[in-house]
């Protein structure tokens, strides 16, 4: 069997690695093994956070939908508990970006929630 000589491979590896470090501080996208250490934590971390930016933009949905509510003069717990007794069934997602680009359509939204809550 013949020798192989790896130089070029582990360059191009190493070269690969430390492209994805770029960026990052100090020694940490400069030395290959201090830039590989780094690179394992940020992809745990980007994993992590992946998941956790679902949660980041419910809150952001119910705060604006919370906003905009309470500008109409309900809360979003009475806005919410309004919309689900007068059977409509929209999510925050949607709720919110009618509260930004859709005032109106926000507003007959809140005059069906007031009248559930009224109603029960």
């Amino acid at each position: 069997m013949p020798r192989v000589k790896r130089g070029v491979t582990a360059h191009h590896r190493h070269r690969k690695l430390l492209l994805l470090t770029k960026g990052h501080r100090a020694t940490k996208h400069a030395l290959y093994r201090r830039a590989h250490e780094s690179m394992l934590h940020s992809l745990s971390y980007a994993y992590a956070h992946r998941r956790e930016r679902k949660g980041d933009m419910r809150r952001l949905w119910i705060s604006r939908v919370n906003a905009a509510s309470r500008s109409h003069g309900l809360n979003y717990g009475q806005f919410m508990a309004g919309l689900k007794k007068s059977g409509v069934e929209i999510n925050r997602k949607q709720l919110a970006d009618m509260a930004v680009r859709e005032p109106e359509a926000f507003t007959n939204l809140v005059t069906l929630a007031k009248g559930g809550v009224q109603s029960h």
